[in-house]
């Protein structure tokens, strides 16, 4: 089953359950990054990459461009643990993660949570790849894919026990809106997926096809 057909499955799961408040909510997020300048803001095939350095989920710092030494990276920016869309995306990475070894590339996937959120989510989900955590979404508004979650939205996750501060560790409520980059060795983006709607992502034998191509 692919990534896509994953995500469609949950999708219309979804839709059998309908809840008004919580769909009118989220027009009010996708209706905000429509007017926003982000999809002119992001960074695309054929830019630089920022050359960034973040803590891994046992607090170890990661450096892009060591990284780059041994082949391209692909870069998948997720929302956190708490997304279900995320963890589709992330589990459909792992399955890949032999391929991807294969074609002499490495994976990081980067978040806002926190470290030990992150060591956490890790180890629940069995993720064999390196996972960052970029506290206010800083490398995210680096790529131009960082945008504040409005307060309605805000509201509703503090209502549900979805408190993004406590699990960012941040009072600022920063996401980076879902992506997946392919970074060359010399630093240069060869692919780039950029969707303002979550529930969509780019399919991971998609990527590591690009990824093998430039080993």
């Amino acid at each position: 089953m692919t990534l896509r057909e994953d995500l469609a499955e949950f999708v219309a799961a979804g839709r059998a359950h309908p809840n008004p408040e919580r769909a009118a909510v989220f027009a009010r997020q996708a209706e905000a990054l429509a007017t926003s300048d982000l999809l002119e803001t992001a960074l695309r095939t054929g830019d630089a990459a920022p050359m960034f350095e973040l803590p891994d989920a046992f607090g170890k710092p990661v450096h892009l461009e060591d990284l780059l030494v041994s082949g391209p990276v692909i870069v998948s920016f997720y929302r956190g643990s708490w997304c279900p869309f995320c963890n589709l995306e992330l589990r459909a990475l792992q399955r890949e993660i032999e391929n991807i070894d294969s074609a002499g590339a490495q994976l990081v996937a980067i978040s806002p949570n926190k470290p030990d959120v992150s060591v956490e989510f890790v180890g629940k989900q069995g993720l064999t790849f390196t996972v960052l955590s970029d506290i206010d979404s800083e490398v995210a508004a680096a790529f131009g894919i960082a945008f504040e979650v409005v307060p309605e939205l805000k509201d509703l996750y503090e209502r549900a026990g979805r408190d993004l501060g406590d699990l960012n560790g941040s009072e600022r409520w920063m996401l980076p809106v879902p992506a997946t980059y392919v970074i060359d060795r010399s630093g240069v983006i060869s692919y780039d997926y950029v969707d303002l709607d979550y529930r969509k992502r780019a399919e991971p034998s998609e990527v590591v096809a690009v990824a093998a191509s430039l080993s």
